[in-house]
């Protein structure tokens, strides 16, 4: 998990480009730009992520205080789906990308939904989660200890995947990849959600923990080329000031 960071028919020759990276006006930088060695950008953020307390703490880069706000927040987002008649997105299962310790898991998943999955690359904040989650954490039904370039949610099974501070660790093809087989995941009328940090503009480089923070043009730029729609998106308030700014998108 990433953390809060400091600081039909023919396609159109346009939209085509676009979907490598390219546009006829100029070119927008992507995490290619900025990340020279594939398997040392991955192996670093594993590493990175093995060192850091497997605390609420640790799993916000030290902003464990934000918890509560962040929270409510995508309940709020998280409830105008699950409460949207006819269209309604069910409460069975969902699925939590990046999981760490299991924070969004025991506050905002497994109060929702019947059963949660998990799926984080370090397998101590995994165990930990044992703990962490209580008498509640009987529901979660699977610890994956994977990194998302590797992983496929089963097929047709969440009515939510959430993903948040993790596509970061993610490279442009690895994103997009992964959100078509999160697409392949989802039951009828479910979503995927990202949450996470926007750079202001193109695409920042953090090699303290290897990790790309993206502008939301970007983002948004690799969702419809991974081929969801994107349904609602809202920025983050309330958060401190010195960090990126926060939005959570919601797609199918």
């Amino acid at each position: 998990m990433r953390t809060v960071q400091p600081r039909g028919g023919a396609v159109p020759m346009e939209r085509l480009l676009a979907c490598f990276g390219f546009s006829l006006r100029r070119k927008v930088p992507m995490a290619s730009d900025v990340v020279e060695n594939e398997k040392e950008f991955y192996s670093k953020a594993k590493k990175y992520w093995k060192d850091i307390p497997a605390t609420v703490d640790g799993m916000l880069g030290g902003y464990g205080h934000i918890s509560s706000i962040d929270i409510d927040s995508s309940k709020k987002f998280l409830l105008r789906f699950l409460l949207d008649e006819p269209n309604r997105t069910g409460t069975s299962r969902a699925l939590d990308c990046g999981a760490g310790i299991g924070r969004i898991t025991k506050r905002l998943l497994l109060p929702l939904f019947g059963t949660v999955d998990m799926v984080d690359v370090t397998a101590d904040f995994l165990n930990q989660a044992r703990t962490y989650l209580g008498e509640e954490g009987r529901r979660v039904r699977n610890y994956y200890c994977c990194g998302l370039q590797d992983f496929s949610p089963e097929p047709s099974a969440y009515d939510v995947i959430w993903i948040q501070w993790v596509i970061g660790h993610l490279t442009d093809d690895h994103l997009s990849s992964f959100l078509k087989r999160c697409r392949l995941g989802l039951q009828p009328n479910g979503i995927i959600v990202i949450k996470d940090n926007m750079a202001q503009e193109g695409v920042i480089m953090d090699d303290v923990d290897s990790s790309v923070c993206r502008d939301l043009n970007v983002v948004c730029k690799i969702i419809r080329c991974a081929g969801l729609n994107l349904l609602a998106q809202e920025k983050q308030e309330n958060f401190p000031d010195e960090i990126y700014h926060v939005y959570t998108l919601a797609m199918r």
